[in-house]
């Protein structure tokens, strides 16, 4: 039985006609209705989530693991805000998150009735969408509500993908669910445009600029873009740059850019400096790469997007492509000219293969920990990291192509990789992994509350006690405010909270020990998630990392 308010069955009719299939939902009174209707229909399958904005986030995961969007629930008054930090990912990401939150009738908002606030457009420019429904007491007012359903949901996924917010107003009674089956409901379907361009133009540019360089920001996996890039790379002389977060691993393309760039001379990188950039997909860890195109800006510098949005991040945009990345690059390739020699792309490929992975004879600390965990990764595996030092740690690695690497990178925030990740575990069948330092994971603990049900997510914590990243900044190393403030350092554990959560505990304090459980943590066939803490000390972790550098800048030079 259903809930009889019209609006509400609008709401769901509509999702389940859109296939919206997965439903974050955060309990309370307002939405009850919303609740009661969502779980009677079997189409739906609800996750309960008491923490608005672990739920949020968890949606973000689930959003990631099957690339479909997803809708979260919560009653009126602040609980809607506490949505916000994931509503700002997923919008920087271009995620298809759908809030539906219920609100109290207008006439008492800010009238001191309690859980009350003006919920509508509350996430301002961070959502693509945000509808106030209407109470349905006539057929225009049916209409109506049925119109901006439709257009919340087609603005979801339309041109680049991201949040929208369908606001309920509920009067009272809110308990009468009498109501046997969902109305037929007027979907309005969308047919997407496909977007080209006319290549001519591009290809006369790409000719007269010899110096090419392709960068792809955070994508989900795509054999075929990665095909397209291999012949693009062996056919012409450009480079191509990848981060693990690019998900577009080849021999062809160059991953430790970075590390590069770090290790040439000042007077060798205008040498380096490309005259063309071509930009694609989301953002782009690298602060080098960022500075040094800044530095030396090309002459020209297209940027792909399907959003239509000006992103100028290398202060030298010049051209702004309003397509899909796999037709351009079709196009281009069709009808550019075969290079032999490549000048370009062997200055740069040449001074990519002089640089090292972190090798096995440092200390135990932060990288050696994951490099030996990332050799020890099963092909295949969906693996996330969490923000600052742990995606740049890992980086350092060359990862298996197979390997699909998730992370938060829309705004960053420490908040959200450990929701996200149970959240993707919740709709994963395969074993998760997930890399996190201990700042991250603390934050995010109440996200492991109630999550008995799941059992292939597998976190490695690094917990060198505190924000080490902090201890490597130029500057702020120097601080007097920094162990206590700024790096938050500590001496605690993660081992009684693991334990509460129903997780296997595992340890380690030194390289065989590490060695010894990483065979445990991988295991792809338990019925018990794991989580492994790693304790390494700042101080050696801090003086790994500067030697790897110091070391990579000697060789180069």
């Amino acid at each position: 039985m259903f809930s009889v308010k019209k609006n509400v069955l609008q709401t769901v009719a509509l999702l389940k006609a859109y296939g919206v299939k997965q439903i974050a939902l955060s309990p309370g009174s307002r939405n009850a209705p919303l609740m009661q209707t969502f779980s009677q229909d079997a189409f739906f399958e609800c996750h309960t989530i008491v923490d608005e904005r672990n739920a949020a986030f968890y949606a973000l995961g689930i959003i990631q693991a099957l690339q479909q969007p997803v809708a979260i629930c919560c009653t009126s008054g602040s609980a809607l805000l506490n949505y916000a930090p994931a509503v700002s990912e997923a919008y920087y990401q271009q995620l298809p998150l759908i809030v539906v939150s219920a609100d109290r009738s207008p006439e008492w908002i800010g009238q001191m009735d309690g859980q009350t606030l003006p919920q509508t457009g509350v996430f301002g420019s961070l959502s693509k969408k945000s509808v106030q429904l209407p109470e349905i007491n006539n057929e225009t007012d049916e209409w109506y509500c049925n119109r901006l359903i439709n257009e919340a949901l087609i603005a979801c996924t339309a041109d680049a993908s991201g949040p929208v917010h369908i606001n309920i107003p509920l009067y009272e009674p809110l308990f009468d669910y009498s109501e046997e089956s969902l109305p037929e409901v007027r979907k309005i379907d969308y047919a997407r445009p496909r977007k080209s361009v006319d290549i001519i133009p591009f290809i006369d540019k790409w000719n007269k600029l010899p110096k090419r360089l392709i960068v792809v920001g955070q994508l989900f996996q795509s054999p075929e873009l990665t095909r397209l890039l291999e012949s693009l790379a062996t056919k012409s002389d450009c480079i191509i740059f990848t981060e693990n977060l690019s998900n577009s691993v080849s021999p062809l393309f160059i991953s430790n850019f970075d590390a590069l760039l770090y290790a040439i001379s000042e007077d060798q990188k205008e040498n380096f400096s490309p005259d063309l950039v071509i930009t694609l997909g989301g953002h782009i860890v690298s602060k080098r790469l960022k500075h040094f195109i800044r530095q030396h800006k090309p002459r020209s510098h297209w940027h792909l997007t399907e959003s239509g949005k000006v992103v100028d991040l290398f202060q030298s945009l010049t051209d702004l492509v309003e397509t899909d990345a796999l037709d351009f690059f079709s196009n281009l390739l069709a009808d550019i000219s075969d290079n032999k020699k490549k000048p370009f792309f062997d200055l740069w490929k040449n001074a990519s293969q002089q640089i090292p992975e972190p090798t096995d004879d440092i200390p135990f600390s932060d990288i050696s920990a994951t490099g030996d965990f990332l050799k020890a990764l099963p092909k295949n595996s969906a693996l996330h990291l969490a923000n600052s030092s742990t995606v740049r740690n890992v980086q350092l690695f060359q990862l298996d192509k197979s390997i699909k690497v998730y992370c938060n990178r829309g705004v960053n925030g420490i908040e959200s990789t450990l929701p996200s990740v149970v959240g993707f575990a919740s709709v994963h069948k395969e074993p998760v992994y997930l890399i996190i330092g201990d700042l991250s994971f603390f934050y995010g603990l109440n996200a492991l509350w109630n999550i008995q049900h799941i059992k292939n997510l597998r976190i490695l914590l690094i917990n060198n006690g505190g924000g080490g990243i902090f201890h490597l900044l130029p500057g702020l190393n120097q601080a007097p405010s920094l162990k206590e403030y700024v790096s938050a350092e500590h001496n605690i554990q993660a081992r009684n909270w693991a334990l509460a959560a129903g997780l296997n505990y595992l340890s380690a304090e030194s390289r065989e020990e590490l060695e010894n459980n990483l065979k445990a943590f991988t295991e792809t066939k338990t019925d018990q998630s794991v989580l492994l803490e790693i304790s390494t000390n700042m101080e050696i972790s801090k003086k790994a990392f500067q030697e790897y550098y110091h070391r990579i800048k000697v060789t180069s030079n």
